[in-house]
């Protein structure tokens, strides 16, 4: 017979946000001051509890972003992240959380709001090179975030959404080398770019003037799933042929 006794334990949802954008050639997450406790004063990605019962996780997403920062979701294409729920991340109780990305460019000063004291942006090394301290396991939703968009950069065609109507080889280049943090071989990277058809396209005749050779211009092509994929420096695989 079935345990009578038994009752569900008493678990609460809450949602967090990774929004991420360049800013200044420099990879930056949306972070809120908290305005109350746990960790008040305490940097943190936005978010919050569902508002009831029948509130839509995805629409719970959606409002604690125009809540905490007023920054309007409905321009930016939320993913889902992963689920975090250890039994210790929340002082309160047994709380798990739905983590949401979004990764866009062109993203205005946030303006706090709710139980936030402040919102801004912030450089994302600061936060993984552990200058800045987060709250809650924030740390850990935020690497994962930036993992994951490291990840998309390589498989998709999201890099030339941060370039300009047209671009350089140069300037995709260092929307690449913001993203994953490292530094890219100029002709390497020219030729990966390259190697993918309709990744990007010639923008006819038209040539960036600068002191050197004259650079050619590109818009984005067709193509948004790369195949083959732009590989991370660090994930290329090793040469295993005999010698």
């Amino acid at each position: 017979m079935p345990d009578e006794s038994w009752s569900p334990p008493i678990v609460l949802i809450a949602v967090d946000l990774v929004i991420l954008t360049l800013r200044s050639s420099a990879l930056h997450v949306l972070l809120v001051e908290r305005g109350i406790a746990p960790y008040q004063g305490d940097q943190a990605l936005p978010g919050g509890f569902l508002n009831n019962a029948a509130e839509d996780i995805l629409a719970a997403a959606h409002r604690e972003l125009r809540e905490e920062a007023d920054l309007d979701a409905g321009h930016l294409h939320l993913e889902q992240l992963g689920t975090y729920g250890a039994p210790e991340r929340d002082p309160r109780g047994r709380i798990i959380s739905v983590a949401y990305l979004a990764i866009a460019p062109s993203l205005p000063e946030p303006t706090a709001g709710t139980d936030a004291a402040s919102a801004s942006w912030r450089p994302v090394d600061d936060i993984l090179s552990g200058h800045t301290k987060l709250a809650f396991d924030h740390h850990q939703i935020l690497a994962d975030g930036v993992e994951r968009a490291r990840t998309k950069l390589e498989h998709s065609a999201l890099g030339t959404a941060f370039c300009d109507e047209t671009f350089t080889i140069a300037d995709l280049q260092q929307v690449y080398e913001a993203v994953w943090g490292v530094q890219l071989d100029p002709r390497n990277f020219y030729r990966k770019v390259q190697a993918v058809p309709g990744f990007i396209v010639p923008a006819g005749d038209e040539r960036r003037t600068t002191k050197g050779r004259p650079a050619r211009l590109f818009r984005p092509g067709p193509r948004t799933v790369l195949h083959p994929p732009l590989v991370r420096p660090d994930q290329q695989p090793m040469n295993l042929g005999v010698q």
